[in-house]
């Protein structure tokens, strides 16, 4: 008679809840991080910001890929059958019976996640693993470096041409950097034959960066919030093992940031303001760019950036921006956070000498309305403007919104 695995039934729950998510999944839209992921790797880690859609992305891989139930699970690890079961115990009932394809999300709501994971992966060879978790998320941490072992990838929020895609069924391809300044005129005629982009532009920048719009019951701003706050307070306290005083400090300092993006810190003035000394400062800064909530552009010098002074500090996206916002947005602030958060997925972004960004120390943008003049990019070699409010590119003068189609 075949034997039932130990706690085997107490696996049931979790395979039920993932029947019922399975079946809810929606196959219409899939995100661009989707295409770009081997999936036949041993162990992959998707990682990024609350609300982005890592979860949907795992379950429409699943869904689309054809595993039979037998061979396949899934499971959310701040769920309450964890509390009581550990990975390498799941991980051994599910492989007794036929198990090949394990997905494990919201991992790093699990203590000692990566010391488990790498047994797993030592002791069960054949066994395939994806992770996703929260962008702060260390894969090298001491003994329990899963560096060498783990594919990483970070799933960024909507792009313009993906929120398009979402909400109103516009379908385009993607361009690289390289293609859009090369074949910029093409590309714009090949869009704007189709749809108004700057009709859409707008509602992207306030309230199209997360796919929350797709949830009944609107409040979307809410929810954008709501997804900061469990950021700074689950998940970043999970990650780091900060305590809730620092917790409160860093509301604080992402307060301060966003009444006057893009902010230019002074140190010193920041320090007191916040009450913690220059390291304790710059580490809680770059706590927050690893959890997706802020962005700091440095001027593009040698040594680590995390021990240089930012030249500027803008908060991550601009939808982040509007939720976060008392009075209303500077209209140049936005327009410069959508500029780097959409170039930021493929490409370094460095503050340049006499415009706005350098980006991989070829190009060089200046940002602004439609009627900004060339005068600070003049004499420069590969040098554009990206200005809003333009629907078609002529000369160096290139649409905002076209770089939204970057991925």
């Amino acid at each position: 008679m075949e034997l039932i695995p130990q706690n085997y039934k107490a696996m049931e729950i979790l395979k039920r809840h993932f029947v019922r998510l399975l079946e809810q999944t929606d196959m219409k839209f899939t995100r661009y991080l989707s295409s770009k992921i081997n999936w036949n790797e041993r162990l992959i880690a998707v990682t990024g910001a609350r609300g982005t859609g890592k979860t949907t992305l795992i379950l429409q891989h699943i869904k689309s890929s054809g595993f039979s139930m037998d061979e396949v699970l899934y499971a959310s690890l701040d769920h309450v059958y964890f509390a009581k079961h550990g990975l390498l115990e799941t991980a051994e009932n599910f492989m007794a019976t036929g198990g090949k394809y394990l997905f494990l999300d919201e991992v790093h709501k699990y203590p000692a996640w990566s010391a488990e994971i790498k047994n797993i992966y030592d002791i069960f060879p054949e066994l395939h693993i994806v992770l996703s978790g929260s962008s702060a998320l260390n894969i090298k941490k001491g003994r329990s470096d899963l560096s060498r072992r783990m594919v990483e990838k970070r799933l960024q929020g909507l792009s313009f041409r993906e929120f398009l895609a979402l909400k109103y069924a516009f379908h385009f391809p993607s361009v690289s950097l390289e293609e859009l300044l090369e074949n910029k005129s093409e590309i714009a005629r090949n869009i704007t034959a189709q749809i108004k982009p700057l009709k859409y532009f707008k509602e992207y920048l306030k309230e199209g960066y997360y796919p929350f719009f797709v949830q009944p019951g609107g409040y979307y701003l809410e929810k954008v919030l709501q997804a900061l706050n469990e950021v700074l307070e689950t998940d970043l306290p999970a990650v780091t093992g900060i305590r809730f005083s620092s917790i409160v400090k860093l509301k604080k300092l992402l307060t301060i940031i966003s009444d006057t993006v893009p902010y230019m810190p002074q140190l010193t003035t920041l320090s007191r303001e916040i009450g913690v000394d220059r390291e304790t400062l710059l580490k809680y800064l770059y706590h927050l760019q690893a959890a997706d909530l802020v962005m700091i552009l440095h001027q593009n010098k040698q040594g680590s950036a995390a021990m240089r002074k930012p030249e500027k500090i803008y908060l991550n996206n601009t939808n982040l921006m509007t939720a976060l916002a008392e009075k209303s947005v500077d209209t140049g602030t936005m327009r410069e956070t959508f500029f780097f958060n959409q170039i930021q997925l493929a490409h370094q972004v460095h503050k340049a000498k006499k415009a706005d960004f350098i980006i991989d120390n070829e190009w060089v943008f200046e940002i602004g309305g439609k009627n900004k003049d060339a005068k600070q990019i003049k004499g420069i070699e590969k040098a554009f403007l990206a200005l809003d409010d333009i629907e078609i590119p002529y000369a160096n003068r290139i649409p905002l919104w076209m770089f939204g189609f970057l991925y």
